[in-house]
């Protein structure tokens, strides 16, 4: 399979992707931060209407997959508005921890509030954090989630590291991801869609067309299902498999801790 096709290119180490451009490694967070400060007061508003509330749907599936339960510790990178750390706060009770991190502080301050409208707030801790060099414990925590944050990360291998380093022995991973269609018609309607529809939403709905032009490219970017199993596997995660949902547009990667 062609770098194109997989979303893993081979290009020089001291440049990566962003969207369709190549930019500095060192200049990537600033400029995925830029697009997050810009969209993030509308951002779950975009969500319902770029999948028709069909992501509550693949997050939902996500929790499931998590077999979250009293008094367990899980971390949700790049929670952002905090829509799951919510859901797992209520999962895993008074005596269980729920960490939401990003690194981004506009998203994170959204996500606080809304947590605090939902009086969700008792066992939630908020941290600003860089999924690359996460800031816990070996061993720490019982799950880690990321969703729809890590094609917007510029070294996916180092973030997958570490997060196998947090996670206690047995401990699953799970990253909810836009992915690969599975049938080549429905990847014609889908880039369609992606790279017409969605940045006239954006200029509509959030005045602000590049950015959601960035979200499209990042998704065509990131690695397809098979790479990214195989990334997990290079990390040291065992018993990888993932689910697609919606002919493929997005996946859930699961791997565990030996």
């Amino acid at each position: 399979m062609n770098d194109e096709a997989t979303g893993r290119a081979d290009h020089d180490e001291d440049t990566t992707d962003f969207g369709f451009t190549r930019v500095d490694r060192d200049a990537k967070a600033g400029m995925v931060r830029g697009v997050f400060d810009s969209v993030a007061s509308r951002y779950d508003l975009m969500n319902d209407l770029m999948s028709g509330g069909i992501h509550r749907l693949w997050k939902r599936f996500t929790i499931e997959l998590s077999a979250a339960r009293p008094g367990q510790t899980i971390l949700d990178i790049a929670g952002g508005t905090g829509d799951l750390a919510a859901k797992f706060s209520r999962l895993v009770g008074p005596e269980g921890q729920v960490i939401l991190a990003d690194i981004n502080a506009a998203m994170l301050e959204v996500g606080r509030d809304r947590l605090i409208d939902k009086g969700a707030t008792g066992n939630i801790e908020v941290v600003q954090a860089d999924a690359q060099a996460l800031p816990f414990a070996d061993n720490s925590v019982d799950c880690i989630t990321i969703a729809f944050g890590l094609r917007n990360v510029t070294d996916k291998d180092m973030a997958l590291r570490s997060m196998l380093r947090v996670l206690r022995p047995g401990g699953r991973l799970l990253i909810l991801e836009f992915s690969k269609p599975t049938s080549p018609l429905l990847g014609k309607v889908y880039d369609q869609y992606s790279f017409q529809i969605l940045p006239a939403m954006g200029r509509l709905i959030a005045q602000d067309a590049e950015s959601y032009r960035y979200l499209a490219e990042s998704i065509r970017k990131h690695p397809d299902q098979d790479t990214l199993l195989e990334m997990m596997e290079d990390a040291g995660f065992a018993e990888c498999r993932y689910h697609n949902m919606t002919g493929g547009i997005v996946a859930v990667h699961q791997g565990f801790k030996p």
